[in-house]
């Protein structure tokens, strides 16, 4: 394994979550894919990218170590260009090793049979068009409670000074079934529930209130913006890698589909 790249505070990376919202923001020219196109100018280039994406969802904490992850189209419904994009950046076998290095081997270990899912590409290909980063998944073990996932972020906070972008992709509210019954519409209303919950987790962010963040999904407002955590929980692994002095910045902000909230939390 190499050695972990020293880096002055100054030198420090950025941790970010980003709403990704529907796959088709990859192929779009709207404001959300023109968004991540300003994401990826406005932070230093990283060495490496770690992503945890909401579509990795397990039982098991794993790491990609392919050298040439595929790029993964898990969804469906969708135009055959949307199919037939690919997203070819290199892996990079040794973070994954100090992945697991930081979280342990009895939590972590490498798996080689996934790549760059949705969550993960259809960002890094506006942000990052060149593909020329390299790029690590890390899952998201189902069986943990939140807390636990914050835990792990913390764990993962060295990477920043190696120069090592963390990036969360999710969403801040993900009900699929009110906007399937909003009928898939760009205009329809944003409910409150969606419109509170974005603003509670954005006032906690704030605060790096993370003992919040973590219980947050379980509130009423939370598991109606959740039915399922998935999508909630990469930002917890981007709130524990966050220090108590990080700036705290929402790059974007809005909802898409009415109740899909389309946050990016900048720390640092």
């Amino acid at each position: 394994m190499s050695e972990p790249t020293s880096a002055s505070p100054a030198a420090r990376m950025p941790v970010l979550f980003v709403g990704h919202g529907s796959p088709m923001n990859a192929i779009a020219d709207n404001r959300f894919s023109r968004a991540f196109q300003a994401l990826g100018k406005a932070v230093p280039r990283p060495r490496a990218i770690l992503s945890v994406s909401a579509h990795w969802f397990v039982p098991g904490t794993f790491l990609t170590d392919n050298l040439r992850p595929p790029t993964i189209h898990d969804f469906g419904g969708f135009p055959q260009s949307l199919f037939d994009m690919q997203y070819p950046a290199p892996g990079d076998p040794d973070l994954a090793r100090r992945v697991v290095a930081l979280l342990g081997a009895a939590t972590a270990s490498l798996r080689g049979d996934w790549g760059l899912d949705h969550g993960t590409w259809t960002v890094l290909h506006h942000a990052f068009p060149g593909a020329d980063v390299p790029v690590v998944q890390l899952s998201i073990d189902s069986r943990l409670p939140p807390s636990g996932h914050l835990l792990l972020g913390q764990a993962l906070a060295p990477l920043r000074d190696e120069g090592v972008l963390i990036l969360g992709s999710g969403n801040i509210t993900h009900n699929l079934a009110h906007v399937f019954s909003q009928g898939f519409r760009d205009d329809a209303p944003t409910p409150d529930w969606a419109d509170a919950f974005d603003a509670d987790v954005a006032r906690a962010c704030e605060r790096h209130d993370g003992a919040h963040l973590a219980r947050a999904i379980d509130l009423e407002d939370g598991r109606m913006s959740h039915p399922t955590p998935d999508h909630y929980l990469p930002l917890l692994y981007v709130a524990g890698a966050a220090a108590p002095g990080d700036a705290v910045t929402f790059p974007i902000t809005g909802f898409d589909l009415g109740s899909l909230s389309m946050r990016a939390v900048r720390f640092g």
